[in-house]
This record gives structure tokens, C-alpha cells and sequence, in this order.
């Protein structure tokens, strides 16, 4: 069956929706009735979305601007990817495991604002020692150039784990605390989705946007060292930024936004919590996996053709950097400045990417029903959009390679120079038009 062409119907979507939020319920039914039922003011729950926007500063840094500190650190180009999968394996553990503790939390702090706080603390540090590898790795014993330096690259995986958990330890809890504060109002419920994908946007635009400028290490000297060049010393600045923005933040939620959960109720809750437990005796993974054997095939149709999705899109924005320094202008990682002209450039496609994601999401009600079939016929629509943004990858990257030009150095070699203005627009374009496929792919599975 065309994955495309079937039809999910409305209703039937719902029954699913509620037969898996049953199945794969944590809280015992009790909790929920100690949960917030207020409506709490907008500006608190604004508050609260804004961390989003230290979050994806991070992310967007990770995406732009690691893969080709790894290679840099000595990481082989093939190997660098093996890196990224602390994301994914963080995301399936951590995460869960974060979210239930927090919801049968009894601390007198609150059952958020403590894992906001842990999660805030733990990234400082993670971006600490992502920032300061090279300097470290130097300082315990690593060479200069462009060697292997192996103590940096295992500072930098230990950094870059710890961020991983790092980010699910806060984003996890973040997303819950907006629940409790909607309580059981739709309206406040869907404005508070809203403005967290709004600051998540943001937060894309931001990273995006400092990762393309090649000039902060100005702002900041001391971070260029014998072992940290330019490049090396921009991404500490990017990394201060970061984090600087997400402190801010947080302390802003911890500061002004209270939870009215009270220690007795969140006490009573993790002992009925508690108790169930020991009745049942399900460990959460494999309750989700019993949960799935009841999923109808028109949910494992969407679960299947979402994760073919992901993998391809995940996989573009993972390397979109790299490959624009590499193949677009035929640059190589520590030989010239050639490879983080297209880094930077890059990035600036991301900003682009993230701008068009944003401003797709703003408009995607009246895409679906300008394609007449509703949100199905869009989601179909964006898959199709995505497999010829791939092809185009290989286009563009064919046409560099034949339209690449060199010149002769006074010592006789020959380096390439930057692609056409042509082949660089029409990168740039393709990372905008990547833009709306991830737009309807964040948008469609969860609505």
C-alpha cells in the first residue's frame, strides 16, 4: 500500500491517540487529579517556553559547527557520524527516565524546576569541556597541528554525551511544566505548543545565524591559544553565547514562575505511584513495547514513513556544513581557509532552513487546505518535496565539482577557489526549500 495515498481518518486518529496515551501512561490515574487546573497567565507560560530558545541555540550549534571541529580534533571523516548517535541513544533513556521521576516528584523545590536546574547546570559544564578539548587535550599531553590529538577527543565525546543527557534532562521537564501551567485548558494547551515551537525557532535562528560569522573570537582573545585556531576559538564564543542566553532564561523561570504543586500532594502522589508500581511491576520499556503490538497498521504506516524521514533529513543537517566546506567549495579540514569559508556559509543556510521552518508552521492550516485533501495530502506532498531536495543535493554537488576552479600558488600549488556565485545560491536556496518538509514533518505525527 502507497504510504502516501492512505487515508488516516480524523476519528480514527483520535482513537489511536487516546488508546496510546492509556497504554503508555506512567502516572497512575490519581496523579493526574493533583495536577494544575488553573489557568496560569500567559507571560509565566511564555516564561517557561523561552527556555526553548537556549535549547535550540545549542542544537543548532551542535549541527553547524561540530562535525567539522570533530574532523579538526582528528576524528576521520567517516568515523565522525559515530559520534552523533549519543543523541539518539540519550534521547530513548534519559528522557523517559527523566520525565517520570519529575511527574512523581516530592521535592519541596517542585517536580520542574529541579530537573530545569540540574539540566541548565550539566550543559554549562558539557559546553565547557566541548569548548576547551583542544585546550585541555593540549595541557595533558596532546601535540600541535594537524596530528591526532587523542585526550582532546576523548574530553570532547565526554562533553558531547553529557550534553546529550544534558538537553533531555531539561527539555523533557520544560515541556511538562507548560502542561501544568495550561491545566485542562485547551486553548492555554495550544498556545503553549505554539510558543515553544515559536522559541525553538528562534533559538534555530540564533544558533544558526552566530555559527556563520567568522569574526566573534574578536570579541573574546583569549580564547585563540597554540592549540585553538580561529575556527576552534569562534565556537567557543558561540558556545558562551549559548549558554549565557540559557542561564538567563532559566533563572528567570526559576525566579518568577512557581509551581503550585504543593510537597503533601507530590508526597501522596509518589506514594500511589509507588505502590501501583510494586502492584504491577511493568518496567516502563516494556510496557511501551506491549503497547505497540496494538497499534493499527495506519500507525505503523505513519511511525515507518516518519522515521524514513528523519533518517533522511537528520542526515542532511547533520553533514549540511561539511558539505557545503567539502564538496560545494572544495575545501579540506585543516588546509586553508577555503573548507570554513563553506562552514560558515553553511551555516547561513541553516539560518535560512530554520526561518522557512518557521514560517511554514505559521501557515500550515491554510496549506493543507489549499491542497484540498487536508493535512494528509500535505504531509504526502512534503515527502515528495523531501526525495527531490536529496536528488538536488547530488545535482549541486556535480555541478561544483565540474564547474570548480584553481589557482596556482607562488610555491606551485594548486588550490580551488570558491564555487560560482551560481552553485552557492542555489545551496543556499536548497537548505530554505529543506525547510518546509521538516516544517510538516514536526507538525503531522503529533496532531
Amino acid at each position: 500500500m502507497n504510504p502516501i495515498e492512505t487515508k488516516l481518518p480524523e476519528i480514527e486518529m483520535e482513537d489511536t491517540t487516546e488508546k496510546m496515551k492509556h497504554s503508555l501512561q506512567v502516572e497512575p490515574a490519581q496523579s493526574m487529579a493533583t495536577a494544575q487546573n488553573h489557568e496560569s497567565p500567559l507571560g509565566k507560560i511564555f516564561m517557561v517556553a523561552s527556555i526553548a530558545t537556549g535549547i535550540q541555540f545549542i542544537w543548532a550549534l551542535q549541527l553547524s559547527l561540530l562535525t567539522p571541529y570533530v574532523q579538526l580534533l582528528g576524528i576521520p571523516h567517516k568515523l565522525a557520524s559515530l559520534i552523533w548517535l549519543c543523541g539518539p541513544i540519550a534521547g530513548i533513556v534519559v528522557q523517559p527516565i527523566a520525565g517520570y521521576y519529575s511527574d512523581n516528584s516530592a521535592s519541596r523545590f517542585g517536580r520542574r524546576r529541579p530537573y530545569l536546574t540540574t539540566g541548565t547546570a550539566f550543559i554549562v559544564v558539557a559546553v565547557f569541556l566541548i569548548s576547551f578539548a583542544a585546550d585541555i587535550g593540549h595541557a595533558i599531553g596532546d601535540p600541535l597541528g594537524n596530528s591526532i590529538k587523542p585526550r582532546a577527543i576523548i574530553v570532547f565525546v565526554i562533553g558531547f554525551c553529557l550534553l546529550h543527557i544534558a538537553n533531555n534532562i531539561l527539555q523533557g521537564p520544560c515541556r511538562a511544566f507548560l502542561g501544568d501551567l495550561s491545566g485542562t485548558n485547551t486553548s492555554k494547551t495550544r498556545t503553549s505548543n505554539a510558543s515553544f515551537a515559536f522559541f525553538l525557532s528562534l533559538g534555530g535562528i540564533l544558533g544558526y545565524a552566530t555559527g556563520s560569522f567568522n569574526n566573534l573570537h574578536k570579541m573574546f582573545p583569549f580564547t585563540v591559544t597554540n592549540a585553538c585556531d580561529v575556527y576552534c576559538a569562534n565556537l567557543k564564543c558561540c558556545f558562551f553565547l549559548s549558554i549565557t542566553i540559557l542561564m538567563i532564561v532559566t533563572t528567570l523561570v526559576l525566579s518568577f514562575v512557581k509551581e503550585e504543586l504543593n510537597p503533601k500532594e507530590a508526597e501522596q502522589t509518589n506514594t500511589i505511584s509507588n505502590e501501583e508500581s510494586r502492584t504491577k511491576n511493568v518496567p516502563f520499556f516494556i510496557g511501551m513495547l506491549s503497547a505497540m503490538k496494538d497499534l493499527p497498521k495506519s500507525m505503523w504506516i505513519l511511525l515507518l514513513v516518519t522515521f524514513m524521514n528523519i533518517f533522511a533529513s537528520f542526515s542532511y543537517r547533520m553533514f549540511g556544513t561539511d558539505w557545503m566546506g567539502r564538496e560545494v567549495y572544495g575545501g579540506k579540514v585543516g588546509e586553508g581557509d577555503l573548507y570554513y569559508q563553506g562552514v560558515h556559509v553553511g551555516s547561513l543556510g541553516l539560518m535560512i532552513q530554520a526561518i522557512m521552518l518557521g514560517v511554514t508552521s505559521l501557515g500550515i492550516e491554510l496549506l493543507a487546505r489549499g491542497l484540498g485533501g487536508g493535512v494528509n495530502k500535505l504531509w504526502g506532498f512534503s515527502n515528495f518535496l523531501l526525495a527531490i531536495c536529496l536528488c538536488l543535493l547530488v545535482l549541486i554537488t556535480k555541478l561544483a565539482e565540474s564547474s570548480r576552479r584553481y589557482t596556482t600558488a607562488m610555491d606551485g600549488k594548486i588550490t580551488p577557489m570558491p564555487p560560482d556565485v551560481r552553485i552557492k545560491a542555489g545551496a543556499l536556496a536548497l537548505f530554505g526549500l529543506m525547510g518546509i518538509p521538516q516544517a510538516v514533518s514536526y507538525f503531522f505525527p503529533t496532531n
